[in-house]
């Protein structure tokens, strides 16, 4: 089975008790951004006699009202059926947070864009920076960690290659973003992931 990298956007990052459940279930594939902070043993505790109220700091509030998010190389028969699998996981590891939206259009570092198109890091930076004549590189995306960050499908189009995932990801996306958006708003309405999975598995061929 083909590996697929994708990236889910979450409710609100995961808190460091939540990482062990779901190391067991993906065996370490799936990184994710995590908070360590009080509110959490309060917010657990909800259903106890009721405490002193506690007034949390602005930057308290703010970072458990963030949003999170966890990325993974995962193995499907399918794109939708390794997304599919991996927001099971991730959502049964941490009870209350859901998954608002998938992104398989990866960003690359500058290594990560070296070992796709089979090219040197030299050679990498010397077409971003137009050393040797060529131009056009796309713009970097974002940067973090003092990194650049480089869409994929950008730099797969500069360099001319067709990356049969990036087709099949487009329909992919554009549906199982429609179906998280309804599973939110009206839940007893939308198909169950299973359902999603096949109707996408009929319909890639002819649209991808």
């Amino acid at each position: 089975m083909p590996s697929y990298d994708f990236a889910l956007i979450l409710s609100r990052p995961l808190y460091e008790d939540e990482l062990d459940p779901l190391f067991d279930r993906t065996h370490g594939a799936v990184t994710v951004s995590i908070i360590s902070e009080p509110q959490h043993d309060e917010l657990r505790s909800a259903a106890r006699p009721p405490a002193p109220t506690r007034h949390h700091s602005t930057d308290e509030l703010h970072s458990a009202d963030r949003q999170g998010n966890a990325s993974c190389s995962w193995m499907g028969a399918t794109l939708a059926a390794a997304i599919m699998e991996v927001v099971g996981h991730v959502e049964e590891s941490a009870p209350g947070l859901h998954v608002l939206q998938v992104e398989a259009d990866p960003l690359l570092t500058i290594r990560d864009i070296a070992e796709r198109v089979g090219r040197s890091l030299d050679s990498v930076r010397h077409a971003i920076t137009g050393a040797r004549g060529a131009t056009g590189f796309p713009s970097s995306e974002m940067s973090t960690a003092g990194h650049r960050l480089w869409r994929w499908s950008k730099v797969a189009a500069w360099y001319g290659l067709d990356d049969p995932q990036l087709i099949e990801a487009k329909p992919t996306v554009q549906a199982i973003n429609g179906w998280l958006a309804l599973r939110d708003v009206v839940p007893d309405v939308a198909p169950a992931p299973e359902e999603v999975t096949s109707a996408l598995s009929l319909v890639i061929p002819h649209v991808a």
